[in-house]
């Protein structure tokens, strides 16, 4: 039912407490583990050994493209894109694919945590000039509030850390922009399934815990991928946004 793509950077670690907790999920079909650099130590579990296809890339690639070439491997109707840093304290599919339910909805997510159970920034506002500027002044950054107890709820856009989509769609909209290295190549993919009249919903009964990295926040390298997104991300759709209902 579900094909999962986990994109590794050196995080055999990561990955392989991930694939245990996947291996408690019965709607996964088939895992697409891409390896982005020379990664060793990863455990595949048991349950999961008919399950895995590995993929080596020659040299590394960006976020879109390693998912893009997941896809190219997926013969599910669902596709979840996967950070390594995610962990599952229970199976969020049923709840994610309950949502499915509405045939209007492309893309759900759930609602991530850090260990300590404080909620993430993954569901958000479209960014904007006046946004980030808000932002950057510590006013607000941009999320949507979400309680455990909310039913699901449509918003502009979703973490790429956790997005479960309809293969059909991703198809549709040849999957993400490959232009993005890395960083925006979510929020596109968001902002094209809203213009083509599909829906992103977030389901707040649905917790995982994300480890985030915010390697741009002290890394020279992803600061600048992550301002040259930003750039191409207002190229394609400053004042060209679209309106969620």
């Amino acid at each position: 039912m579900v094909t999962v793509s986990i994109v590794s950077h050196g995080h055999a670690a990561w990955v392989s407490l991930l694939l245990q907790d996947l291996n408690r999920c019965p709607e996964i079909s088939r895992i697409i583990l891409t390896l982005n650099v020379e990664d060793s130590g990863i455990e595949i579990p048991d349950g999961l050994s008919g399950k895995v296809i590995c993929l080596h890339n020659i040299k590394p690639k960006g976020f879109g493209a390693n998912h893009n070439g997941a896809f190219r491997q997926c013969n599910t109707p669902y596709f979840c894109i996967l950070n390594p840093d995610i962990r599952l304290g229970t199976n969020p599919f049923p709840g994610l694919l309950q949502a499915m339910n509405d045939s209007d909805v492309a893309l759900v997510a759930p609602i991530s945590e850090d260990r300590n159970g404080n909620i993430q920034d993954s569901v958000r506002y479209f960014p904007k000039p006046r946004s980030l500027l808000v932002k950057i002044l510590g006013w607000n950054d941009g999320r949507y509030s979400a309680h455990s107890g909310d039913r699901p709820f449509p918003v502009e856009w979703v973490s790429g850390m956790f997005m479960l989509i309809r293969s059909s769609d991703y198809r549709e909209r040849g999957g993400f922009d490959e232009k993005y290295y890395l960083y925006y190549e979510d929020v596109d993919l968001c902002v094209r399934l809203w213009k083509s009249g599909r829906k992103i919903v977030a389901c707040p009964q649905v917790r995982v815990v994300h480890e985030a990295q915010r390697a741009s926040h002290h890394n020279l390298k992803h600061l600048r991928w992550h301002l040259s997104s930003l750039m191409r991300y207002f190229y394609k759709y400053l004042f060209r946004l679209p309106r969620i209902g």
